[in-house]
């Protein structure tokens, strides 16, 4: 039986650079907006806030979820957004 070569961890099937969303999701207060664009912004600098940013509040207004388009430059580039969003207290979860 052949051994089994591991993955390269920058293989992916996305062709970069491309336009990519990331949906992250939180309470619902008045900086959670703010908190993920500027986590996002740290590793995007080109990022335009009022082009990029959609929002929208749950039936009961408890959580909001932040859609930010942006460019991703390598599979790395979207880790390191992911793992940001994930160490953030206000993040509950990000797509």
């Amino acid at each position: 039986m052949a051994e089994k070569t591991p993955p390269d961890p920058e293989e992916t099937l996305m062709e970069f650079p491309c336009a990519f969303t990331i949906k992250t999701m939180g309470l619902a207060c008045n900086d959670f907006e703010f908190i993920a664009y500027e986590i996002v912004l740290r590793h995007t600098p080109e990022l335009e806030r009022k082009k990029s940013i959609k929002t929208k509040l749950s039936k009961s207004g408890k959580y909001i979820s932040v859609s930010i388009t942006m460019t991703a430059e390598s599979k790395s580039h979207m880790d390191a957004i992911y793992q940001d969003l994930t160490d953030c207290e206000h993040v509950l979860m990000s797509l």
